[in-house]
C-alpha cells in the first residue's frame, strides 16, 4: 500500500519507519529542510512512561490560579480572542476529576510503557544511538505537600505494575550525587528506575536515515496546503510542489494537525501548549545530573544529554507564538542553577521554544478518522518522545489490518464523539 505521512517530526518519522518495516511504500512530506526541526528539535529529552500523566488532574484549577502569579511560573496564560483556545480549556477543565484522571493516566501509561518496549526493541535491532541513558527519572519534591500528593500517582503505578522508589533526601542524593550541593532544598523524591533519556533530534534524524535506507521517500521543503476529499475518502495532498496521491494518509503534523483537518470539516481536539528549553554545555560533570530530574515546584525537567544539560518545561497557552521572552529563560536558569550550580555554563546556553500538541485528556489521538483512508497520529503533548515508537507501531498495525499488541480501542477520535 502507498502511504503518505504528513509531518517529519519524531511522530511522523517513527510512523514512516514502522510502516516501511510492515512492507508499505511510504512518503514523508514536511515543510522543513530536514527531520525534527520543530517541536522534536530540543525537547526535555525524557523517555518517561512512569510520569505519563495528564495535565488535567484534580486540584489543577486551584493550582493554576496560584501558578499564574508565581515569579517562575510553570503555567503561563496569554489569553486572546481564540474560540479554539477557549473550547480546549473548558474541555481540559472537564477532565480535572479523580475518575477521569485515573482513566486518562492509566491509558497514557499503557501506551507509554509499550512505547518504551518498542524503543528497546528498535535499539536492539538497529543499534541506533542518540545520547541515550537508562538510569531512570527522579521527580524531586521541595515541599512535604508535594511529597504527600504522590499518593494518587503511586496507586496508578502499582496498578499498572510500574516499578518505583519513594526516596528521602539521602536516597535522592544516592541516585543523583550532584544533588548533594542542594540536599537542604529537597524533602524527597519519586524515582522511576525504568525510565530513559535521550536526544530526540538525534534519534529522529538517525531513524530517518534508517527509514530512507528501507525505501521511505522524504520530501522536505514541501509546504502542505490542504487535503482533497471525495466520497468519504482523501484523494490527494496539495503541496507547494504539486499534488501527492496515495492509498492512505497519516496526519502527524503535531499542533498544526487541527488546522489541516479543519479544512475538511474534521475537528481534532488538539491545541498548542508552548514549552521552552535551554541546552547548556557541561563544565563540571560532578555537578551535573546523571539522568533526568523533574523539579516538581517549577514543572521543569533537567536532563543529561552527553556533554550537555537540557533544561525544559513550562506550559504557555498563547496560541501559535514562537517568541522567546526572557522571563521564561530566567525560570529555566533558576531551576537548574538552584539544583546543579556550577554544572554547566548557563551563559553559553541556547534558548528554544516549541509548540506541544496537547489534547484535553492528555492522551494522543491515534487511529482512523471518519474518512476511511485518513489516519491520525497526533496530540502527544509533552510526551511525543516518550510515546513515539509505541504510537507509530500501533498505527502501522492498524493500517496494515493487524490488531495492535495493546488495546488501542480508546486511543482514537471516537472518545471525543468526532
Amino acid at each position: 500500500m502507498r502511504v503518505a505521512v504528513l509531518g517529519g517530526g519524531v511522530i511522523g518519522v517513527t510512523t514512516a519507519y514502522y510502516l516501511a518495516r510492515a512492507g508499505h511504500e511510504v512518503t514523508v512530506i514536511d515543510r522543513q529542510d530536514g527531520a525534527a526541526l520543530e517541536t522534536s528539535f530540543a525537547n526535555a529529552g525524557q523517555i518517561s512512561p512512569g510520569y505519563a500523566s495528564p495535565w488535567a488532574a484534580p486540584g489543577i484549577p486551584v493550582k493554576a490560579m496560584k501558578w499564574l502569579f508565581m515569579t517562575h511560573a510553570p503555567l503561563i496564560l496569554r489569553p486572546r480572542l481564540d474560540l479554539a483556545m477557549v473550547s480546549w480549556l473548558f474541555s481540559m477543565l472537564r477532565n480535572c476529576t479523580s475518575a477521569r484522571y485515573a482513566v486518562n493516566k492509566s491509558r497514557m501509561v499503557r501506551l507509554a510503557e509499550y512505547s518504551r518496549d518498542c524503543l528497546i526493541a528498535l535499539r536492539n535491532d538497529t543499534g541506533i544511538t542518540y545520547d541515550g541513558r537508562t538510569q531512570g527519572t527522579l521527580q524531586l519534591f521541595r515541599t512535604q505537600a508535594q511529597l504527600d500528593g504522590t499518593a494518587k500517582d503511586i496507586e496508578v503505578l502499582r496498578t499498572d505494575g510500574v516499578p518505583f522508589e519513594l526516596l528521602d533526601p539521602a536516597g535522592c542524593v544516592a541516585a543523583e550525587p550532584a544533588l548533594a550541593h542542594a540536599s537542604d532544598k529537597i524533602v524527597g523524591g519519586l524515582r522511576l528506575p525504568n525510565d530513559e533519556t535521550g536526544d530526540c533530534f538525534k534519534f529522529t534524524t538517525a531513524l530517518a536515515q534508517l527509514a530512507a535506507a528501507a525505501g521511505v521517500s522524504f520530501r522536505y521543503g514541501h509546504a502542505i496546503h490542504g487535503l482533497r476529499k471525495e466520497r468519504g475518502g482523501i484523494t490527494g495532498i496539495e503541496t507547494s510542489a504539486g499534488l501527492v496521491t496515495a492509498d492512505a494518509y497519516v496526519l502527524a503534523l503535531g499542533s498544526f494537525s487541527p488546522q489541516l483537518a479543519g479544512m475538511i470539516d474534521l475537528r481534532l481536539p488538539i491545541y498548542p501548549v508552548k514549552g521552552y528549553s535551554l541546552t547548556i554545555p557541561i563544565v563540571d560533570a560532578t555537578r551535573a545530573p546523571e539522568s533526568t530530574i523533574m523539579d516538581e515546584t517549577f514543572k521543569i525537567a533537567i536532563t543529561r544529554l552527553g556533554d550537555r544539560i537540557r533544561v525544559g518545561g513550562m506550559a504557555e497557552i498563547s496560541g501559535y507564538t514562537n517568541d522567546l521572552p526572557q522571563p521564561r529563560r530566567a525560570t529555566l536558569e533558576h531551576s537548574v542553577t538552584d539544583l546543579f550550580a556550577g554544572g554547566g555554563d548557563v551563559r553559553a546556553a541556547s534558548f528554544w521554544s516549541g509548540l506541544r500538541p496537547m489534547t484535553p485528556d492528555g492522551t494522543p489521538v491515534i487511529g482512523r478518522s471518519r474518512y476511511a483512508n485518513l489516519f491520525i497520529n497526533s496530540g502527544h503533548g509533552t510526551l511525543g518522545w516518550t510515546m513515539a515508537c509505541g504510537s507509530a507501531r500501533v498505527l502501522a498495525d492498524l493500517i496494515s489490518g493487524r490488531p495492535p499488541e495493546i488495546d488501542a480501542s480508546d486511543l482514537g477520535l471516537a472518545r471525543y464523539g468526532t
